[in-house]
């Protein structure tokens, strides 16, 4: 349209029409019309017009034939040229041999190398026989089959060998091999060319060479044939260039794959090698599917697989045929296992004796016990219990008596429990149902006077008030009824029974004994009152004496026996003078009139000053004893020095009797170490001089007592000079002399009741003193914690754990998690494990990281699958389980207890073969958690037990994720990591590379073997296994209706259907939760009785609950 406006606008005289169109084209568009409006404008020929239009038409053709007509050749040139369409250019020069063709072909030339077309300026070279130049412009262009092509047409070049070398390399690096092949063998190079030939998998062309130049080699060319055409799916063709080369066994596998069984057959039966043996149970799986089941059973017997055969015959339902030969080639446990299913199929159809012998039969009575269970044939039940668990009868008897009692068969539940020997649970029974009558008997006639009584007691207690008195009297239990219920506390109903009037001179006896009773209690207000209604108000005084409530004790004397009084202030005296209250002491027993017993207490306290002062004023007849014995007391007991000693003491001592104190102090004080010769001697002098000072001379006690606290800390009797230091009221040169004399608790005592500013003082001198000497156990009477951590500091950690345990589960939790932190360091996981599994763990957030720290030593030591692994994943279960009941909610530390569980199951699986799918079950659920595990090795582990399984498909993508992941660990980086494989399921897309392999490089080899065989084999798809969901199998995420499926608690998959219902709304796979629970009791598996266990435990029993002996 914009065109055929233009032509009329051109044309048009009117100038607006034309301007108006122009502004709605483009600027070049408008620009090439203002040209052709210019040549318009000047007068211009009209064909210039018509050809410049038809060019913007597109007409080029047309545009050449007007240029033509009017002879304008060099234009039609010029229009092709400046649009590039050379060829059409030179065809014009051509066809009117115009001068400058050759120059127009080699500009034509020069363009096509300028512009990087050098296939076309090749192909312009081969036009104009310039055939090496053409060659070099098709190798310039990557196009080395071209260059070939012209080699081989022209003899002359294929004798330039530095050419045809130089073709062939490009061609290698194009992946052309055929192609050179034929190059080679075009110039006899026949070793090349059937390298060649042979990497390009062109084996027809291979072949014919090799027959020609190389006979010795056909037959291995006639396997590698072989080999690529089963790698492409063509097993039938495979088979015979299999058997030209010899290789039998391949063209075994290659007839069996395109299901030629007669012709696999065939050749089997013609070798004598070990390794045709395994082809037998293939071939014979053929003729079981045909039904021909007796050459099915001769091929698996000649292949070493019995056991196939007995499968074969099951399926069939020929039970005799498959017994006969399961004798000959099974364990017993197997054979259990395989006919236990065909008993419960005769149980569902109510063949019960039948399914029972055929359960003995196989040495499993439970099963049979169990179905007797369900059907409530209980006799039958208790006759195979009593044949085969004689053991076990009484807990049988027990088991149903509680299922009986639950459903209200009160007389039948009462047989069971008395069979079972225990009648208690009988009488309890019927109390529960008020038949009190039923439960008197069977404690009469089962526990004899003493039970009886007891239900009597009971049931009397539910009548209550006059009632209850008929029916004891009745019974003829009323007076023990009365003690029972004194001895079991009981007390008001004991008052109740003590109304009737026989019994009513027991009410005394009953007070007395509540009394007795309420004081074991702590109730003292009470049990006072109840000692005073049984007339023993003595016992109430004593009572309160013993728990030292002195005024309730006076208060209740007082009142009630006055005789006490004396007895308890001389108690308060005894107890004020062991608190060192002297004067409340000395208060107490002069008001109970016993000056006499305070003065003795003052004498043995070394009072001597208070005993001579309480002589004075209340025995003056006996103080000038006392003053002697205080005297002699004060001197002799320590020895004497020589005779200037006895100068100055005589001196002293004539100046004390003769009141002048103040003489006597000085001459005291005079006396030194050469006049004794003794230093306790010395020591008595300067106490007994601040003796005279506090008693006689107050005015001179300070300064007496510097001296003496000062030449007794120069003598280092520290503990007497802190005493001259109290004196002066010096509390801190005390402090520092019982410190000096390790005295710490009189340090600590003058500073808590004389100085509480040195409390802190004191206080941290003893700790760092404590800390010093290393007196671990000292120091914790003060510090627990700093004791503690200095026995950590040493690693005694024994000591730490015992000490921990008696100061509570904070500080016991505390060091458990510093000891793991420790062993964790010294690369001692298991033993840090060990620990934590002992002393339990803390839900202190602090210490998360060490259990995160633990589980992840622990993943990289130890195995996945092996059973020697299964007591330390059973431990870390355990305690990942008892730190996720202290921290519910707690998703993290949930996803490793769910992994632990599911390495524990996993291992638990090693070795027994029936637990094969259950194993790579739980190593493939481990791949929803490897943000938690190790990424390499889960994959590794997922990968090889899924090969084991034969699940080659799984298998396949697991080793490839595996090795992508190794790469990825190798580089540093996540970033090429391709996830497509695991796209819509729940296995996590990102997670933290470790530092290292998990996986050592001999099995990292092994893997990539592996993936490289496989990945030829048209059998095995990268893909992963889907349910019927239309997911991936073990994902509980479904991303079709975007729900969750809830996790089997034994394998981690998902469960759809069939499921076993735990509390808690867990469940499990129906199939799997079977064949293990029979798996365990037929193999008796220690470590599978641990999982049930645990899950016992954990989830609780089946909702579905089956019979067991476990």
């Amino acid at each position: 349209m914009p065109r055929d406006c233009t032509k009329i606008s051109i044309y048009n005289s009117g100038q607006t029409m034309l301007q108006g169109h122009l502004a709605a084209l483009t600027d070049i568009y408008y620009r090439y019309l203002r040209s052709i409006r210019k040549i318009i404008e000047e007068g211009g020929d009209d064909f210039r017009v018509q050809a410049k239009l038809a060019i913007l038409d597109k007409q080029f053709r047309v545009a050449e034939a007007i240029y033509l007509e009017q002879g304008w050749i060099d234009e039609a040139m010029e229009m092709y040229q400046s649009l590039h369409m050379w060829e059409e250019a030179l065809r014009v020069a051509e066809n009117k041999n115009h001068p400058e063709l050759e120059t127009l072909r080699r500009n034509y030339f020069t363009w096509l190398t300028n512009t990087n077309q050098e296939e076309k300026a090749g192909e312009v070279l081969e036009r104009n026989s310039d055939y090496m130049g053409a060659l070099q412009m098709y190798m310039r262009a990557g196009l080395p089959a071209k260059a070939a092509r012209v080699a081989m047409d022209h003899q002359n070049i294929m004798n330039q060998y530095d050419v045809i070398d130089n073709i062939t390399t490009q061609l290698l690096k194009g992946g052309m091999y055929e192609r050179a092949g034929e190059l080679y063998e075009k110039i006899q190079r026949y070793q090349n060319a059937l390298e060649f030939y042979r990497k390009g998998k062109v084996f027809r062309r291979a072949v014919e060479l090799a027959r020609q130049a190389f006979p010795g080699e056909v037959v291995d060319i006639e396997e590698e044939w072989g080999d690529y055409l089963t790698s492409q799916q063509q097993n039938d063709d495979a088979v015979d260039h299999f058997i030209e080369a010899g290789k039998y066994i391949k063209a075994v596998e290659a007839a069996i794959h395109s299901r030629q069984w007669s012709k696999a057959l065939q050749i089997i039966e013609t070798q004598d090698s070990p390794e045709a043996l395994k082809f037998y149970p293939i071939i014979a799986d053929y003729h079981a599917h045909i039904g021909e089941l007796r050459d099915a059973e001769r091929l698996y017997d000649k292949g070493g697989r019995p056991e196939k055969a007995v499968e074969m015959y099951i399926t069939n339902c020929e039970w005799d045929a498959a017994y006969k030969i399961a004798q000959t080639c099974m364990k017993p446990e197997e054979i259990a296992l395989l006919f236990i299913s065909h008993a419960q199929e005769l149980e569902k159809k109510g063949m019960y004796k039948d399914s029972e012998r055929l359960y003995v039969t196989i040495s499993e009575p439970d099963l049979a016990i169990n179905m007797y269970k369900k059907l409530k044939r209980y006799d039958s039940m208790i006759r195979l219990v009593s044949s085969y668990h004689s053991d076990l009868l009484v807990d049988t008897h027990l088991h149903l008596g509680k299922e009986l009692e639950t459903e209200g068969q009160y007389r039948l539940a009462e047989s069971h429990y008395v069979e079972g020997g225990d009648w208690k649970s009988a009488v309890n029974m019927y109390r529960l149902v008020d038949k009190w009558d039923d439960a008197f008997r069977v404690a009469k006639q089962h526990g004899g006077a003493n039970a009886a009584k007891q239900v009597a007691f009971i049931w009397g207690k539910t009548l209550g008030g006059e009632s209850a008195i008929r029916l004891l009297q009745k019974l003829g239990f009323l007076m023990q009824c009365i003690d029972f219920a004194a001895e079991s506390g009981a007390f008001q109903y004991a008052f109740d029974l003590a109304k009737h009037h026989s019994a009513q001179h027991k009410i005394p006896e009953l007070h007395l004994k509540q009394a007795m009773y309420l004081e074991d209690e702590g109730k003292f207000k009470l049990a006072e009152e109840a000692f005073i209604r049984a007339k023993k108000p003595k016992e109430a005084v004593l009572m309160y004496v013993h728990c030292q409530d002195w005024d309730a004790a006076q208060r209740v004397a007082e009142v009630h026996d006055p005789e006490s009084v004396s007895d308890i202030l001389v108690g308060q005296a005894r107890v004020a003078f062991e608190s060192r209250e002297y004067q409340k002491a000395e208060t107490f027993l002069l008001r109970a009139q016993r000056p006499e017993l305070a003065i003795q207490y003052y004498k043995e306290c070394g009072k001597w000053e208070d005993a001579l002062r309480l002589a004075r004023e209340y025995l003056p007849n006996k103080l000038n004893a006392l003053q002697e014995e205080f005297e002699s007391s004060q001197l002799t007991h320590s020895g004497h020095g020589g005779e200037g000693n006895d100068n100055l003491l005589n001196a002293a001592n004539k100046l004390v009797s003769h009141g002048d104190y103040s003489r006597a102090i000085e001459t005291y004080l005079r006396i030194t170490y050469d006049d004794v010769n003794d230093h306790k001697v010395l020591q008595e002098v300067l106490k007994k001089a601040l003796q005279l000072a506090i008693k006689f001379v107050p005015n001179q006690v300070n300064s007496v007592g510097h001296t003496v606290a000062q030449r007794l800390s120069d003598m280092k009797a520290y503990e007497a000079s802190a005493e001259a230091f109290l004196v002066t009221e010096r509390y801190k040169e005390a402090i520092d002399m019982f410190i000096a004399c390790e005295r710490w608790d009189r340090a600590k005592t003058v500073a808590r009741e004389l100085a509480p500013m040195f409390e802190e003082y004191v206080e941290k001198l003893y700790v760092d003193t404590l800390k010093k000497s290393g007196k671990a156990e000292a120091l914790a009477d003060v510090d627990v914690i700093a004791a503690l951590d200095m026995l950590a500091s040493k690693g005694q950690w024994k000591k730490v754990m015992q000490r921990a345990e008696e100061e509570g589960p904070e500080v016991l939790k505390k060091y458990v998690a510093m000891y793991a932190a420790s062993l964790i360091q010294e690369d001692a996981p298991t033993k840090a494990l060990q620990v934590l599994a002992k002393f339990g763990v803390s839900d202190n957030p602090a210490s998360f990281n060490i259990y995160r720290r633990l589980c992840h030593d622990l993943f990289l030591s130890e195995s996945f699958s092996s059973v020697t692994a299964y007591k330390t994943w059973a431990s870390l279960r355990d305690v990942l389980t008892q730190l996720t009941e202290q921290i519910p909610g707690n998703s993290e530390f949930n996803a490793y207890r769910i992994v632990t569980h599911l390495l524990a199951v996993r291992t638990s699986c090693d070795g027994n073969s029936q637990l094969a799918e259950v194993g790579v079950k739980c190593a493939v659920a481990l791949l929803r958690y490897t943000n938690y595990l190790l990424p390499d090795k889960a994959f590794f582990e997922a990968g090889s037990t899924c090969r084991q399984q034969g699940w080659d498909n799984m298998a396949f993508v697991f080793f490839n994720r595996f090795l992508d992941i190794c790469d990825a660990i190798e580089d540093g980086t996540t970033s090429m990591l391709d996830h497509s494989d695991f796209k819509e399921t729940d296995v996590p897309h990102d997670v933290a590379l470790p530092s290292d392999f998990s996986i050592s490089i001999e099995e990292r080899e092994a893997a990539k073997e592996w993936v490289l065989a496989v990945s030829m084999d048209q059998g095995i798809q990268q893909q992963l296994n889907t349910d019927e969901r239309g997911c991936y199998e073990a994902s509980l995420y479904n991303h079709v209706n975007k729900s969750t499926a809830p996790m089997c608690i034994l394998t981690g998959y998902p469960v759809i259907r069939n499921e076993v219902g735990f509390k808690g709304g867990q469940v499990a796979n129906k199939d799997d939760w079977n064949t293990y629970v029979m798996v365990r009791r037929v193999s008796h598996s220690i470590e599978c009785q641990d999982v049930l266990q645990y899950l016992q435990r954990f989830a609780g029993a089946p909702s579905n609950p089956t019979y067991s002996f476990e």
